[in-house]
């Protein structure tokens, strides 16, 4: 009896091990390596590979997220022969990469020379993505493969303390590749009012048993304050309900422009659980992007200097890490606290696309120009902009107004954009819309005049510049911009 049992199991086995020899014999090794055009160097980016019916192609053990994996230059993979599509991408400042392909039933190997379009941290520009959901350990490959420069974590919300139980780090910043920063203790409080994100703490707030209206998102503002006064609270969307209760303590440091609702290659076409739109006003896909613009104009028309920020919540949402971003401007050296402060100062833009560099008299994003009362100011307008969608004209707007449009052609001959007037205390924004049928995106860097001393948090600001790109909007959709 015992002899038939070894013999019926030995019979398994080979069955076994033949469905495996069959499975592995049904795949071919594929590797796909991706070099510097320049160095030749393997260059760490993002690949979104398909097959014929859609389905997203893992690389072992690469981190993997939605529809996309992201390698150090060299990915190896086991591929069911067959047609194949992919994407390569390293964040807005290098060339797209996207082609099919074919495999066969033989081993192959396929390389990529990828090129920069621009190198922004030459010209003093430095990215950064304020939320992200990935795994701490991934973040170093994740950054590498965007060209990001900050990204604080988030490891403790309102679900979830990835911390519980475990040591908290002596330093929660971590600093590689000499000029690189993610922050392992940034946080999330979302619930029925809206989201805030925190950054800068050395330990979790515990928001973790909390119901979603009680306690008061403030109360863990001021848990928060007390901790450390240096806290930065981030609006994480402009349309939640709760955003004029929090812009009303002068505590908020920034506000998600470019957030996690516009996606590489969708739009979440409402407003979840915050303030929705007219439909019939702002159609999907883009009318949510502009949504979000138009509260901002407003938040800008009440006088308060609150910096747009960026965040991709690539982890929960489709996007990957570094898809919105904010580039701050600090020169030829990067520095953690001063990129932060620069973003206080709001020399800085935000971006999911073009890349949208504007100067008035010559000035930075963040400047403050001022006039005596009564007295003129004209600023002349010079930008710089980079792109891979097609863009018919750049938008000059006025206190929420368009006030003369460019055409691209005449953009990119000259950069000039001609000058813009204040004889009042007023803000102003430049946008430059693409043709994208899908999604919302655009960049946003400003300018500031006013007449009195700036507050802390929540800055009045009586008279600003803000100067904002976007392609994949209509031209006859009112303030807001997309690229």
């Amino acid at each position: 009896m015992s002899r038939v049992l070894v013999s019926q199991a030995f019979l398994a086995l080979l069955f076994l091990l033949g469905i495996c020899g069959a499975a592995t014999a049904g795949t071919v090794s594929v590797e796909i390596a991706v070099r510097d055009k320049k160095s030749g160097k393997p260059m760490p980016c993002r690949i979104h590979l398909k097959d014929s019916a859609g389905k997203p192609q893992r690389a072992g053990d690469l981190p993997f997220w939605f529809d996309h994996f992201v390698s150090p230059g060299t990915a190896q993979l086991q591929l069911t022969p067959g047609k194949y599509t992919i994407e390569i991408e390293r964040g807005p400042e290098f060339m797209r990469i996207a082609e099919a392909f074919e495999v066969k039933d033989k081993d192959m190997k396929r390389t990529y020379e990828m090129g920069r379009l621009i190198d922004l941290a030459a010209e003093g520009w430095w990215s950064g993505d304020l939320h992200v959901h990935r795994p701490v350990e991934a973040m170093e490959l994740l950054m590498q493969a965007e060209d990001l420069h900050v990204a604080p974590v988030i490891t403790w919300w309102n679900t979830k303390n990835l911390w519980d139980k475990k040591k908290l780090p002596a330093d929660p910043l971590v600093r590689f590749d000499g000029n690189r920063f993610y922050h392992t203790m940034a946080g999330e409080d979302e619930r029925e009012g809206g989201a805030l994100l925190y950054f800068h703490q050395k330990k979790p707030l515990a928001i973790a048993s909390k119901s979603r209206e009680y306690p008061s998102p403030m109360k863990f503002v001021e848990e928060a304050r007390l901790m450390d006064d240096e806290v930065w609270i981030d609006i994480e969307k402009p349309f939640w309900w709760d955003v004029a209760l929090w812009l009303s303590t002068g505590k908020m440091r920034s506000i998600g422009l470019a957030n996690n609702h516009m996606c590489r290659d969708r739009m979440s076409e409402t407003e979840a659980w915050g303030k929705p739109r007219f439909v019939e006003r702002l159609p999907p896909p883009t009318g949510n992007g502009y949504w979000t613009q138009e509260i901002y104009y407003h938040v800008l028309n009440a006088g308060l200097r609150l910096p747009p920020s960026a965040g991709s919540a690539s982890g929960v949402l489709p996007n990957p890490v570094g898809y919105n971003r904010v580039y701050v401007h600090l020169g030829n050296q990067m520095d953690h606290a001063n990129w932060w402060k620069g973003l206080r100062t709001g020399r800085s833009f935000v971006t999911n696309g073009p890349l949208l560099r504007v100067k008035a008299n010559g000035q930075y994003p963040g400047h403050v120009f001022a006039a005596d009362k009564g007295q003129a100011m004209k600023l002349d307008l010079k930008a710089d902009l980079t792109t891979q969608d097609p863009i018919r004209f750049v938008e000059i707007i006025k206190n929420g107004q368009v006030e003369r449009r460019v055409p691209f052609a005449d953009v990119m001959k000259s950069g000039a954009l001609g000058a813009i007037e204040f004889k009042e205390s007023g803000w102003f924004l430049v946008r430059a819309i693409a043709d994208n049928k899908k999604t919302f995106r655009f960049a946003s860097p400003h300018h500031a005049r006013q007449s009195g001393p700036a507050q802390g948090g929540a800055r009045p600001s009586p008279a600003r510049g803000k100067v904002l790109a976007r392609p994949s909007c209509p031209s006859e959709c009112g303030v807001g911009g997309t690229s």
